[in-house]
């Protein structure tokens, strides 16, 4: 708990166990090869809040459909936020997590971003707590390489009325899907197009709040990716379209000859992630300058024609970081970096990416206090 926790907000959860869990074989056959969001634990936490009654009927309960009004306000005015963190089992059979506190930070700055109650740190940690522990059998072993249980909290707007206005009733949830390693053989440089067509967010607008809104907001810049053979987009901003703010739902590093690490600045459109901050950190403490500035698209493109720029590099939580070996748009195509060492794959990259998973798997000793044990 912060200094800022009180008792009053640690939730407890009522628990309603389901009569009908997966058997030990279907879950050892879905623990062996998890993919990304695709199969989920037996159960799922849910609480419900009302302006009348405020926060009530935490439990954990069955994972199934949820049922609400074809008139809800999530479905007509998008009144609805997410998180996204991971569980990770150490060698020690025990199970954390990594920075849940940021988390629930932002949950509760996107809640204010989106007009929804705001969630106490100690609820959502204790949330996290609570679906872990009733599932704890589906936190993928530490011997299995990059495998977590990934851990998605959401709250969405669930009164039946078709007023614009903030919703008279909410749901707040948890699910969770085990994961396996983002890269099956290790990770290898990804293919990046560059759009200044298609926005992602707006100044004033909620590119800092996660929201489905930006999620949705940024597919047809990945369709776009895609049909011209990118694995994934780079977003500028909205006013000058030339400054650079994220890559699909990533926050984007640029390493430089002389070792400094530059990313760019939160500027009110651009997600705070858990993983920047930390990347952030941890290349400090490598010895890494860092600089968080506007950079432009040109200033990419002539850093990586001089030799400047070394490395590129994007993190977030499913595929920790991801490392960049090929720039596209319309009129040219670059490729960043030697891919004839490492697979392509910079020092810098691999250095940084090595510690932050050294610590959310607990190989190394947590001097920074940024894990929290769920079970």
């Amino acid at each position: 708990m912060t200094a800022e926790t009180t008792a009053s907000d640690v939730w407890s959860f009522a628990v309603e166990r389901r009569s009908d869990p997966a058997s030990a074989e279907a879950r050892a056959a879905i623990l062996a090869d998890p993919a990304f969001g695709q199969a989920f634990t037996d159960h799922m936490v849910v609480a419900n809040w009302s302006v009348e009654q405020g926060w009530f009927d935490q439990k954990v309960t069955a994972y199934a459909p949820l049922r609400v009004s074809p008139a809800a306000a999530v479905l007509h005015y998008a009144q609805e936020i997410f998180e996204g963190l991971k569980a990770y089992r150490h060698a020690d059979g025990s199970v954390w997590a990594f920075r849940p506190e940021r988390n629930a930070a932002r949950f509760a700055a996107s809640a204010q971003r989106l007009a929804l109650p705001q969630l106490p740190e100690g609820a959502f940690v204790a949330a996290l707590r609570a679906l872990v522990t009733a599932d704890e059998p589906w936190v993928p072993s530490a011997a299995d390489g990059e495998t977590s249980l990934y851990l998605r909290p959401y709250m969405i707007a669930t009164e039946a009325a078709l007023s614009v206005r903030p919703s008279h009733e909410v749901l707040f949830g948890v699910i969770a899907s085990p994961a396996g390693p983002y890269f099956d053989t290790g990770p290898r440089p990804v293919s990046i197009w560059l759009t200044t067509s298609t926005i992602r967010a707006t100044p004033g607008g909620t590119g800092a709040a996660k929201c489905g809104g930006n999620y949705a907001a940024s597919l047809a810049g990945l369709a776009e990716a895609v049909a011209n053979g990118c694995e994934q987009v780079a977003f500028v901003e909205a006013v000058e379209h030339k400054w650079l703010e994220e890559i699909g739902s990533m926050n984007m590093f640029f390493v430089y000859a002389d070792g400094r690490v530059v990313t760019p600045e939160l500027s009110g459109s651009i997600l705070a992630g858990v993983t920047r901050a930390s990347v952030l950190e941890l290349a400090a403490e490598l010895g890494h300058p860092v600089e968080e500035r506007q950079i432009s698209a040109d200033e990419w493109k002539d850093g990586v024609r001089s030799g400047e720029i070394t490395e590129v590099f994007a993190s977030g939580t499913a595929a920790v970081i991801t490392p960049i070996g090929r720039l596209a748009w319309p009129e040219g195509d670059l490729t960043i970096g030697d891919h004839s060492v490492d697979h392509g794959v910079g020092p810098v990259t691999r250095q940084i990416r090595s510690a932050l998973l050294d610590l959310q798997y607990g190989r190394v000793p947590d001097t920074r206090g940024w894990l929290t044990r769920l079970a």
